[in-house]
């Protein structure tokens, strides 16, 4: 890994032994992407690779010269407006109206390691020789504006790091419109698209489409990532697979209004840009402030979709997520909200974790309803203490109570809504966001807190720091469940209006950040109406998600194949529930519940008194199954197999340990066949020098399951399985690989 500028070329290079990234100062002193890519030799002058050309109806940046235009010139952070016509990553305001930047090379630094950003989540290293970041200095003389972009590099991941922070050291207020995170000009526009979008209870869908001239973006103006669109899109060759072909990933680390776009002009050449939305966006400069962008990654692959999410799996994992619970197994638990909703007391709650605790749970949660006059969802948001009419000795005695019967305990907080029925509204009207005169929207009949007020978010972390202080409380599910409307805040003037979005999601992390940091110990999980607010920003600091709010066994299989394309296993908070299941009311096995749930941090959300005998022994298997490998489920190299949006009616993934010795596979059937054919699946990520015990049985070398593949064939209907099971509709089956 290196980072090399050539100063007779003005040419930076940052090469590892995945990647290539080649910067150049243009003519114009601005900054020009060169190249993006596999690795190449490094070389003094790169300038052959700055194509320029006369081209009728364009403008040209020097008088005299018909040849360099930045209309036609890839760059690294453009603006509009000085020969480029096409989407900016910079706007900015200025007193006499001009939106007009020149953003200049100035300076440079290469550095060991990774700064933090202030504020705002990012990746990070522990080691200073695990990367380089180089920081270019640009200026806007006219305007006293610096302009920093970040660029750090990886050495052992074909990943890099972007940000750029803005720096007002004139003496006018300056107003930042757009600033993006990163902007990566591509040299032909022979990509397919790939984005992951849907809504409540059916998110991260794959969707692919092949690029064409014009622009196709994904973005949110909700105030949350959001159920609709990620902050993650893939550029991909049409001959990509999974297991082959290059692909580029980019992830936005924020969890707020974003945007990723790709424009292709009509040259076909592609402008890939991403960061938060400018849509509503105004951040006010005033001489002497700065302002820090969010973090954008970029993975590039040559060894298909798993490649790329490979890297960012491990990125993700092991140098995002933060803190105690980063690297440990999680603990399996049990939710009350489906068995109970509103409907309990201290001892109905006390008898479930009874049976909990008997078939093997090691924590149990308390979910809505514990706090205010919380009887419904009319009132009590934003009073965190405890309602003494369901529980007679707060949460201090549940917790006593669960902690004696040898479990952990967990809370259910969503700290950033109010009720108008609580005492928090009637005491602080003003801590609400609307806008004068106008009339205040409700979700699920709650609003939105003011976020962007530090007194705000003081006083919600004064009590739940009371409870996490006083009570035994090993985790936290941190819940959000509407969008921001009406967007105002009474506390900002006029002309910083459009900063609350942004400043909404900055007291987000303040207060995570607080949490985290005094409460290290404490596992907090996001969620946000499910996978509402399913992004990197909150890894950052709660290591796993609860991936969807629908959790039939059927609908989770693409929702969590969407989602492993960028996010860990171990990231993904996935449940055994009831049947009829609450979302979509369909009844499928126990198994096949437990056989897609078992591929993420595992739990429950039923009453397991009320299961048969028979079913109360298979919950108990499960459990013993997911204490035996969680390490390798949460942990290990996941692949995909067979997507279930490519074909209809079967599925399949599977993961492997680090020493390659031990793999579990996932194999997913959504309806039964009638003489049927034959089916098998290549297995990935084996020794092929091992030989493989399956299910204790059947024996087989590495290179036979990967070449030939594992047989998957059902018997015809009626008949039994090779494994002596009668099929079904909605069957699956987890295969257990042992190296002998």
């Amino acid at each position: 890994m290196q980072i090399i500028f050539h100063e007779s070329s003005r040419t930076f290079h940052l090469q590892n032994n995945d990647i290539s990234y080649i910067i150049k100062v243009l003519p114009n002193d601005q900054l020009g992407q060169l190249y993006f890519g596999r690795p190449v030799r490094d070389r003094e002058n790169f300038d052959h690779l700055l194509e320029m050309n006369h081209r009728p109806m364009t403008s040209y940046v020097f008088e005299g010269n018909k040849m360099f235009s930045l209309d036609h010139v890839k760059q690294e952070y453009p603006s509009y407006g000085t020969t480029d016509f096409r989407h900016p990553a910079v706007e900015i305001a200025q007193p006499n109206g001009s939106r007009i930047t020149n953003f200049t090379y100035h300076s440079y630094s290469i550095s060991a390691g990774k700064p933090a950003l202030d504020g705002l989540p990012a990746t990070y290293t522990e080691q200073d020789d695990e990367a380089q970041t180089l920081t270019i200095t640009l200026r806007d003389e006219l305007l006293g504006a610096d302009l920093e972009l970040s660029y750090t590099l990886f050495a052992d991941r074909a990943a890099l790091a972007r940000s750029a922070r803005f720096t007002n050291n004139g003496c006018m207020d300056l107003h930042l419109t757009t600033a993006m995170s990163l902007c990566l000009d591509l040299p032909d526009m022979n990509y397919e698209w790939l984005q992951f979008s849907g809504a409540w209870s059916r998110e991260r869908h794959l969707k692919t489409r092949r690029l064409e001239q014009g622009i196709q973006s994904v973005e949110s103006t909700r105030g949350t990532s959001s159920h609709n669109h990620n902050p993650f899109v893939v550029l991909k060759r049409p001959e990509t697979t999974e297991f082959s072909g290059e692909a580029i990933g980019f992830s936005l680390i924020y969890s707020g209004n974003f945007l990723a776009q790709a424009e292709v002009d009509t040259w076909n050449t592609t402008r890939m840009t991403m960061g938060i939305n400018p849509f509503g966006f105004d951040w006010k400069l005033a001489p002497g402030e700065a302002f820090q962008t969010p973090e954008a990654v970029i993975v590039f692959s040559t060894t298909g979709l798993n490649g790329m999410s490979q890297t960012f799996h491990k990125l993700y994992q092991k140098r995002l997520a933060r803190g105690y619970w980063r690297d440990r197994a999680r603990p399996i638990l049990i939710n009350n909200w489906e068995a109970t909703y509103f409907d309990f007391t201290e001892d109905k709650l006390v008898r479930i974790a009874e049976a909990a605790k008997n078939d093997g749970v090691e924590l149990f949660v308390l979910d809505d309803g514990w706090f205010g006059e919380r009887c419904n969802d009319f009132a009590g948001l934003g009073d965190w203490f405890a309602n003494t009419d369901r529980l007679a000795n707060g949460i201090t005695g549940l917790a006593e109570r669960i902690d004696a019967l040898g479990m952990k305990f967990g809370l259910w907080f969503e700290p950033e809504m109010v009720n108008k029925d609580s005492d928090l509204y009637r005491a602080h009207p003003d801590w609400m966001i609307c806008t004068p005169n106008r009339r205040a929207s409700h979700g699920r009949n709650q609003f939105v807190l003011d976020y962007s007020r530090k007194e705000v978010v003081d006083y919600i972390y004064g009590m739940m720091s009371k409870i996490l202080s006083e009570a035994k409380v090993s985790y936290i599910k941190w819940d959000m469940n509407r969008c921001i409307t009406e967007a105002y805040s009474a506390s900002l003037p006029a002309d910083r209006q459009g900063e609350l979005f942004h400043r909404y999601i900055l007291g987000v992390y303040d207060l995570y950040d607080r949490l985290t940091t005094n409460f290290p110990h404490v596992l907090f999980e996001s969620c946000a109406s499910g996978g509402g607010r399913f992004d990197p920003g909150l890894l950052y600091y709660a290591p796993q998600g609860w991936a969807s709010d629908d959790s039939d066994a059927i609908e989770r299989i693409k929702i969590q194949y969407g989602t492993s394309m960028c996010y860990p296993i171990s990231s993904i908070g996935a449940h055994v529930s009831v049947v009829p299941n609450h979302q979509v009311f369909r009844v499928t096995p126990i198994e096949t519940r437990a056989n897609v749930a078992h591929f993420g941090t595992f739990g429950y959300e039923l009453d397991l008194n009320k299961l048969t005998e028979e079913e109360r022994e298979k919950v108990r298997e499960q459990i013993r199954f997911m204490k035996q490998y969680r390490e390798v489920l949460q942990f290990g190299t996941f692949y995909r197999l067979i997507s279930p949006f490519e074909n209809s009616n079967f599925a399949s993934w599977m993961v492997v340990s680090e020493d390659q010795k031990t793999a579990l596979v996932g194999y997913y059937k959504i309806l039964n066949e009638v003489n049927g054919p034959y089916h098998r699946v290549k297995l990935c990520g084996l020794n092929p020098e091992f030989s493989y015990c399956v299910d204790g049985e059947s024996v087989h070398y590495g290179d036979e399951l990967m070449h030939i593949g594992l047989l998957t064939t059902d018997g015809a209907a009626g008949e039994l399985t090779p494994d002596k099971r009668k099929s079904t509709d909605f069957d699956s089956r987890i295969f257990v690989l042992h190296a002998e």
